[in-house]
């Protein structure tokens, strides 16, 4: 990979291979974000599987969310 340094009161473009750290971060990086994206995807089907449940305890109940939006809860 390749790593682009500008500097900005020169205008000189340097294109250098990562260096090995430099890769070991990335590295790191990336699974990192994998693991993040991966528990904000449970957490949000955990929400929406606790909403069905909800909705159906309130079905059983025979209330709708409508009811419990009317009751202010």
């Amino acid at each position: 990979m390749k790593a682009t340094e500008i500097y900005a009161q020169t205008g000189e473009v340097i294109e250098r291979d990562f260096t090995k750290a430099e890769l070991v971060q990335r590295e790191k990086d990336q699974q990192e974000y994998a693991a993040a994206e991966a528990t904000k995807q449970a957490e949000a089907e955990a929400k929406a599987q606790a909403k069905v449940a909800a909705e159906s305890k309130l079905a059983a109940l025979g209330l709708t969310t409508n009811d419990l939006r009317a009751l202010g809860l």
